[in-house]
């Protein structure tokens, strides 16, 4: 199923994080924590319809979150976005088996327990689907503490040959595609470069904010690839392939793959990539009021390159910085906030923008490269509302 055949959520609860240090940005003094005061109000946002709102989650539906009710830097595992394209495997931790084959000196067949004995890694990390946009209000989006091995570890004790260029990761869900004409079965897959797959933040996870990964979030184990976008961290993952062609499936050559229009060696051309990292980006997801005083909330999310700094806009105005949270990891989302200081009566226009620390800018809208698919949107988001 795709992201835009959105299925609506209700549920509310989040976990709060816990033992996270700054990293990226500096952080500006003055953070205030995202859950909502006693005697602060919400400000509607007049470009989100009044209808708005979100269901309980189903199997095999898409599964986003209203980011205007974000209120912690954790998201739960219930309001954690989910988007499953074949459906919601059930697999069974006791019988379940990972292989690694391939062009390795060792295939591997390991069950969960075995892969549990090895060194944990605990990693925060948030990413969004390659397809959120503003016109799902940025809600296809999660922030979570993660508990696995590394991927490079299992790599390495299997031994990739020489001339192995490309690792594929195949899960447990499988679906029906019709292919000219000819109806097959696939397994959803994904696949990276050996040098992307050695990333030493790259983790085979089994758990999630404390708990077992649940089903809708790929039980028993899931590929994290922290930095990129969601449809790269296969969940129910049941094979690791090494390779020497790439891999040309569904979710590598035909869908989750950006065509855009961009200068080529000083020729205009339409190219297409795969959706893999993620694209520096930010967005306002909420405005509260407290005693007249009125505050900004967002996000950033980018492939973990450090931050310079967001910035805030007002109906055209000069930007100005905003705070970063003390809570921000280098692959967390970026949570950050903006004191807006006596605000006129009347209809206002708010954006913001991140920049990083090698100098790049979130794009505006007239910036963004001309496309004809609905993956990576990361242009600057304004938001309009009435004070």
């Amino acid at each position: 199923m795709n992201p835009h055949d959105i299925q609506d959520d209700s549920r509310r609860q989040m976990l709060k994080g816990a033992g996270v240090f700054a990293a990226g940005a500096a952080t500006l003094p003055g953070w205030v924590l995202p859950a909502l005061a006693q005697g602060e109000t919400l400000v509607p946002f007049t470009d989100v319809p009044e209808a708005f709102q979100v269901r309980e989650k189903r199997p095999g539906a898409t599964h986003y979150q209203d980011t205007r009710q974000i209120t912690s830097h954790i998201t739960s595992n219930d309001d954690f976005y989910v988007v499953q394209h074949y459906g919601q495997p059930e697999v069974d931790n006791d019988s379940y088996r990972l292989r690694v084959t391939g062009m390795v000196d060792r295939e591997l067949d390991l069950s969960l327990a075995e892969l549990m004995r090895r060194d944990a890694v605990d990693l925060q990390a948030g990413f969004e689907c390659g397809g959120n946009s503003s016109g799902l209000f940025n809600g296809l989006i999660g922030n979570a503490n993660w508990r696995g091995c590394a991927l490079s570890q299992l790599l390495n004790e299997a031994g990739v040959r020489d001339g192995a260029k490309e690792v594929v990761f195949f899960g447990a869900d499988v679906g029906m595609e019709e292919i000219r004409e000819r109806e097959v079965e696939k397994a959803f897959a994904r696949s990276m470069s050996i040098a992307d797959a050695m990333r030493p933040a790259n983790l085979l996870a089994w758990e999630m904010n404390g708990e077992p990964l649940p089903v809708y979030h790929g039980k028993p184990l899931r590929l994290l690839v922290p930095g990129w976008y969601g449809v790269a961290n296969v969940k129910w993952l049941t094979q690791i392939h090494v390779q020497d062609t790439r891999y040309m499936g569904r979710f590598m050559g035909r869908d989750y793959v950006t065509l855009k229009r961009v200068m080529v060696g000083g020729e205009e051309r339409w190219v297409e990539n795969s959706v893999t990292a993620i694209q520096l980006k930010s967005a306002i997801v909420r405005v509260t009021e407290r005693g007249g005083e009125y505050n900004v909330l967002g996000f950033v999310l980018n492939d973990g390159t450090p931050l310079q700094g967001v910035e805030v806009s007002v109906d055209g105005g000069p930007w100005q910085p905003a705070q970063l949270s003390g809570e921000n990891t280098r692959y967390s989302w970026k949570l950050f906030n903006f004191n807006w200081e006596n605000p006129a009566p009347g209809e206002h226009a708010i954006v913001s923008r991140a920049t990083d620390v090698n100098g790049n800018v979130q794009p505006t809208a007239d910036e963004f490269p001309e496309k004809v698919s609905r993956w990576e949107n990361y242009a600057q988001f304004q938001r309009t509302l009435t004070i």
